[in-house]
């Protein structure tokens, strides 16, 4: 037996291969075929069907790389073709197995109509009429998916040779029984390949195939087609079991809005998949197609205002389904809280606002891991549920489920799918979908999963040929039953069948792609920054707004603005994913954006000082310091604290000490001592030094920008030999210049010590020049700390420490926003950031008994793909120390890194538009309503994961205060209306890491 099927199964591959699906067209004529280079970057289509055509030939090479070249088809259908079913097919030199990773066309009439795109499995155009008159928007885009260097990956080093070959552009006659054939044979012999050996309906498939096969004439395939179904006809009509798996399947075709291409070609790709969806809609009006990703809806309605037409018309009709909610599918490990809130502020406005459609699914298959976060951000933007397909990516645990409950740091609960086919780009294969059934962990308590299914990244989206497969295996014997339907669809009947799902409880850690929380550091820093001046801009903007009655609040500059940072929020740019050209044109972006924020800042706060001249300090941070409020102003305060003192180390190096902390640096330019003066401890292990710049082999076994492997700490260099350490005195503050050389880079820090401050600041200048290697700083702490706390969105996550467990040990590269804390009862010490997101912390046990904890920050990389030049040059990293941390220290000391104090020429202090009494309850944002209403949006969240109690004291005339939505809309569970009392402050109850939104109304 085990012979005849291995016969059956090769035979079956090669008939379908050189006899059958060749046989699908037939009569083959050549189409006339012109062609035009369009000059640089893609033209207006106008422009292209207008423009001079020569004459060219299949076998001719067309495209060098990121080049655009437009072809012209033209011809006639015989006569003796009338009553055929006839098709162009338009081959521009596909690889059929790289759909998405290669060239891609658009196909239009002759008046500029989009039909349809052309893909290596979807390369034929539905003709009608006599004479033939077509034109390509053919992309030569380059192939870059070997995980090898290239210089492919911008069109500044690409090279000029044409990359692709016309291989077909004919008519044919489209042959309806052949191709239904080959639909059968396909899903059987999937099917057969997927069920148990010992199974007999495996043998029963497998008989009836070769039956098929023996009536196929292979000379005469399509004379022969008819009778060869019949032979199928059996084991397909055998309906599946009653107890079959279930399965949702929705079309769909993940794009990365950028990854092994740029913005301006994610465009264009979503214009492709678009027409292609819109088109299959039109013949099968059974097909629905799910799209997310607002920003793409945007691209539409931008650049392609007649797809866009289409799309909206088939969402009315229900076919074309809006999913997801946010602005992009976002990286959520570094993204900020704020930020995330905007992900789905400006997402389901969007849809809202186009479409009347209130998204309550969060559509996240490929992101690189989900931030613990996530489930309250979730509820808080409407949405009931969460989709992810990436956690099956993961190499050392395999997730015990597949439908769940996944409860957030708050304790909210979101209902969440994790598709057990593995895949967010199925084809709908016999397969496939067998693997979901077998699968499946929720067996006798759930029924039922869900499959997108369709090429990604610009591979065209759903075919007709997976519809195929759906309808057979609608009801089959041995196969799960798939239906055809909406994601919401499945989400309401999965979570009626399993309302009792298990709950997981933390963050969703994929155990890969480690290394994304460090590369490409100048895009990190950019979206770190950009978060910040938007925080300021929107609070000294609202200020002034609500206080100088001719300044006018930017709504409009904020929103753009705000909407090109979440764009880079997408998981294959802010994760450093990328090739060159998106990185190249990010941080160009975050220059731009950088410059308008400061514009919008000063603007603000220049309307807010008024005329004089004195200097006035500008306090952004959510905290008090130096005497000046957070969203305050003030004139610039005196010293606080003692001076600082600076003495020459025995040995070399320098001692600092300002009444708070006594710093040692030694010859070496490490810190090996940092003592709390008041608590009597000592934050460094003994014998060990901090700020130990630490280098590392760093060449993973595949991924290379993506992956960290835990076997490169079994090399590691310490730079310990320095070049000059040298003391710098200013006015309040001590620092030691430190710089050394190694390798080809070379780097110098500031070391500095403040008056009245508890936190040693270390600034670091690299100049970078490595490759496959890994630059990090480590903090070796004389501290006994079973687990580590680092900052998440509006809260923080503990992690364990140890490695207890396989689960412990894959976390060995973790992801912490602007800190890091460590602590034993009653003192602890935090390392915090200001765009630094991967950190690993290890601990050991020392000779003489105690446990040194060690943080590291992971500063730098040096990958070579897909970005060859990854992170050279130069880069300013800042981060410090701060012994006797508690929570509430880490959260203060890492928002003023990361917040620095701004000084303005004016005469009038400025008064906090807002303020909160605890120092326990953080203010994240405060802005002008979307409404454009004028009252005050203030987001406030619980930072130290514990119960508060806090006085909000607006600081103007205020009427009704309600609670709300991200969306900004009234939220009566968050306790609806609150009272504002006779002397205009409000009483605030928050549960741990809850955030909470009030609108204020202005009277």
């Amino acid at each position: 037996m085990h012979d005849d099927r291995s016969i059956v199964e090769h035979r079956l591959r090669r008939v379908l291969a050189e006899r059958i699906k060749p046989a699908v067209y037939s009569s083959p004529q050549p189409l006339a075929v012109a062609r035009w280079e369009a000059p640089g970057e893609p033209v207006p289509v106008a422009e292209g069907l207008a423009a001079p055509y020569r004459p060219t030939a299949v076998g001719e090479r067309w495209g060098p790389a990121w080049g655009t070249t437009w072809f012209k088809v033209t011809g006639r259908i015989p006569r003796q073709w009338s009553g055929c079913t006839v098709e162009a097919v338009l081959d521009l030199g596909f690889d059929r197995d790289m759909p998405g990773f290669q060239c891609e066309g658009l196909v239009y009439r002759a008046d500029g109509e989009a039909v349809k795109a052309l893909n290596p499995r979807n390369a034929w155009v539905r003709v009608d009429k006599p004479e033939v008159e077509l034109y390509i928007e053919a992309a030569a885009n380059p192939i870059l998916t070997a995980h090898a260097p290239s210089y492919e990956g911008d069109r500044l080093t690409a090279s000029d040779e044409p990359l692709y070959r016309l291989r077909r552009m004919d008519l044919a006659i489209f042959q309806t029984e052949v191709w239904e054939l080959v639909q059968d044979l396909e899903v059987l012999g999937g099917l057969m390949l997927e069920l148990p050996v010992a199974d007999a309906r495996r043998w029963e498939i497998l008989r009836a195939i070769e039956r098929c096969l023996d009536t196929v004439d292979l000379t005469h395939v399509e004379g022969s087609a008819a009778r060869a179904r019949e032979q199928l006809a059996g084991v397909l009509s055998s309906p599946a079991h009653a107890s079959a798996h279930r399965i949702s399947a929705v079309g769909h075709a993940h794009i990365d809005s950028a990854w092994l291409w740029p913005l301006r070609e994610t465009v264009r790709k979503v214009a492709r998949t678009a027409s292609n969806m819109v088109n299959l809609m039109d013949g099968h009006p059974e097909f629905i197609f799910a799209m997310s990703q607002a920003q793409q809806f945007a691209w539409l309605k931008e650049h392609r205002p007649e797809v866009y037409a289409k799309v909206k018309k088939k969402v009315a009709d229900g076919q074309f389904v809006p999913v997801g909610g946010m602005w992009v599918e976002s990286d959520t490990n570094m993204v900020g809280g704020e930020a995330m809130a905007r992900q789905f502020l400006y997402g389901k406005k969007f849809f809202l606002d186009e479409f009347g459609i209130d998204t309550k699914e969060v559509w996240l298959p490929d992101s690189f891991g989900y931030t613990a976060a996530m489930p309250q951000i979730v509820k808080l933007a409407g949405a009931e549920w969460f989709l992810t397909q990436k956690i099956s990516w993961s190499q050392t645990n395999k997730f015990p489920h597949h439908t769940f409950w996944w409860e957030g740091i708050d304790g909210t609960r979101v209902f969440t799918h994790f598709p057990p086919v593995d895949t967010y780009n199925s084809d709908l294969g016999g397969r496939e979908m067998a693997h979901a059934a077998s699968n499946y962990r929720e067996k006798g308590a759930g029924s039922r999963s869900l499959v997108p299914f369709g090429w990604g990244d610009g591979g065209g989206g759903a075919t007709r040929e997976m519809l195929a497969r759906a309808e057979r295996l609608r009801d089959v014997e041995g196969s799960p039953r798939v239906t055809v339907e909406k994601p919401a669809t499945f989400f309401e009947q999965a979570h009626a069948e399993y309302p009792h799902a298990p709950v997981w409880t933390g963050e969703l850690y994929l155990e890969l792609h480690r290394g994304t929380y460090t590369s490409q550091a100048k895009t990190k820093q950019g979206n770190r920054h950009s978060e910040t001046l938007l925080r300021e801009a929107e609070l000294w903007a609202a200020t002034a707004a609500v206080r100088r009655p001719g300044y006018s609040y930017p709504y409009a500059e904020l929103e753009r603005i705000w909407k090109t940072v979440l764009l880079h929020q997408f998981h294959d740019i802010l994760p450093g994913t990328s090739i060159a050209w998106v990185h190249r044109e990010a941080r160009d972006t975050y220059t731009r954006v950088r410059e308008e924020l400061g514009q919008i800042i000063l603007a603000a706060q220049q309307a807010l000082a008024g005329e004089g001249e004195r200097t006035l300090v500008f306090n952004g941070a959510p905290h008090t310091r130096r005497g000046i409020p957070a969203g305050g102003a003030v004139p610039e305060p005196g010293r606080i604290g003692e001076p600082v003192m600076c003495t020459e180390r025995a040995g070399g190096g320098y001692v600092l000490a300002n009444g708070l902390l006594r710093v040692e640096i030694d010859a070496r330019g490490l810190v090996i001592s940092a003592c709390d003066l008041a608590a009597e401890r000592e934050a460094i292990a003994p014998g060990q030094a901090a700020n130990l710049l630490q280098l590392h082999q760093d060449f993973p076994n595949m991924w290379d920008a993506w992956d960290v492997d835990a076997f490169y700490r079994h090399r590691v260099t310490d730079l310990t030999d320095c070049d000059t350490v040298v003391a710098e005195a200013a006015e309040d503050q001590v620092a030691v210049r430190v710089s050394r050389t190694f390798g080809d880079s070379s780097v110098v820090q500031l070391i500095t010590l403040r008056s009245g401050a508890k936190v040693l600041d270390i600034d670091t200048e690299v100049d970078w020049r490595e490759s496959e290697k890994l630059l990090k700083a480590a903090f070796p702490l004389d501290v006994k700390a079973d687990r580590s706390a680092a900052e998440t969105q509006f809260g923080h996550v503990f992690r364990a420490t140890h490695t207890n467990t396989s689960w412990e040990a894959a976390k060995f590269e973790i992801c912490a926003h602007r800190w890091v804390q460590l602590e034993e009862p009653g003192w602890g010490v935090a390392v915090v950031n200001d765009s630094t997101y991967g950190h690993d912390v290890t601990r050991d046990i020392r000779t003489d008994g105690g446990q040194t904890t060690t943080v590291r920050l992971s500063l730098l990389r040096a990958p070579r793909y897909p970005d060859p030049e990854t992170d050279q040059g130069t880069h300013r990293l800042r981060f410090a120390l701060v012994p006797g941390a508690g929570i509430g220290d880490a959260v203060r000391e890492g928002h003023r890194i990361n917040l620095p104090e701004r000084t303005v020429q004016g005469g009038n202090p400025v008064e906090p538009l807002v303020t909160v009494d605890s120092d326990q309850v953080v203010v994240a944002a405060v802005k002008l309503a979307e409404d454009r209403a004028g009252d005050v949006i203030v987001r406030l969240y619980e930072s130290h994961g514990g119960r508060a109690t806090a006085t909000l004291t607006p600081g103007f005339p205020v009427g009704p205060v309600t609670a709300t939505d991200l969306l900004e809309r009234p939220r009566p569970q968050d306790a609806g209306a609150y009272e504002v009392s006779a002397d205009g402050t409000v009483r605030l109850s928050l549960r741990p890491f809850q955030i909470l939104t009030l609108r204020l109304s202005r009277r």
